[in-house]
């Protein structure tokens, strides 16, 4: 029950974020539209997927331990991946993610993905610590893989797409972080440098 409330309540708040969302479709749509090479295409792709791995991790950890930070930042996940499908719409790309993807939380098409979400549940289900250590993974993947991107791409209709996840993943790792200190553990970046985390969690 617990599940079908949740994901009742994201699918309405997810409307209510859209609306916020125009803004962000109207400054895409308002950048140049630039020819996409297969790279940048992959990186859309790869995002709008990433995106939906992170937010159904948190709304089934939310499950397990009840800790609003799982269930807040399922819905930032909710809104970069709706930021991520407005690159799609402009592009008229096929969008890996159905309807009926959107609506089933942990699975995927993808294989490699599919075994990695089951990884980071199982995980993610040990402790409460090690739950919030997956979050700070994700996060941590989230923005090396955002960097790589970024490297690829002169698109600025991209760039902008991408800084704007880079920002909310890091206030998102910043968010894990915090929480991990309150019950006396550490994270390690497994990604990104160890000089990058320490800038991200000094701002």
């Amino acid at each position: 029950m617990k599940k079908v409330i949740a994901f009742a309540v994201l699918n309405f708040l997810s409307i209510v974020l859209f609306a916020g969302n125009l803004t962000v479709d109207k400054q895409v749509n308002s950048l140049p539209y630039e020819t996409l090479s297969a790279s940048e295409v992959e990186g859309i792709m790869q995002m709008r997927e990433e995106e939906k791995l992170a937010r159904d991790v948190y709304l089934e950890l939310y499950k397990t331990w009840d800790l609003p930070v799982f269930y807040n930042i399922a819905q930032s996940e909710q809104t970069h991946m709706d930021a991520v499908k407005t690159l799609i719409e402009k592009y008229n790309l096929k969008d890996p993610i159905t309807d009926e993807d959107f609506e089933n939380i942990g699975v995927f098409k993808n294989e490699e993905l599919q075994n990695l979400f089951n990884e980071l549940l199982s995980l993610g289900e040990k402790s409460l610590s090690d739950a919030l250590k997956v979050g700070a993974t994700i996060e941590d993947l989230d923005i090396f893989d955002l960097e790589e991107l970024l490297k690829s791409t002169d698109n600025e209709d991209i760039k902008f797409i991408y800084n704007n996840l880079m920002k909310g993943s890091e206030n998102h790792m910043r968010s894990f972080i915090k929480n991990l200190d309150k019950l006396g553990k550490t994270y390690t970046p497994q990604f990104i440098s160890l000089e990058r985390f320490r800038e991200i969690l000094k701002f």
